[in-house]
């Protein structure tokens, strides 16, 4: 996935996965799966997406700071 947030792109397929997190089972309308990226520059940004019932029912990145990602890390 790809997004353009204040003017900085976001990209997925570029970036480096740090730790990825998934709840559920495929097909699960109540699963999700998170995923905390970094890009080469360091910015971190979190990939979300779920089933229907989840809390992501919609395929997004977020931006994070790094203190938030290293507090992302602990809790996850």
């Amino acid at each position: 996935m790809v997004k353009t947030i204040r003017k900085k792109t976001y990209d997925t397929e570029k970036a480096t996965v740090v730790k990825k997190v998934t709840c559920g089972y495929y097909g699960d309308p109540a699963g999700y799966e998170t995923t905390l990226y970094v890009t080469e520059e360091g910015s971190y940004f979190l990939y979300t997406n779920g089933g229907e019932a989840s809390p992501y029912p919609v395929e997004d990145i977020k931006t994070m700071t790094k203190p938030n990602a290293q507090k992302w890390l602990e809790e996850n």
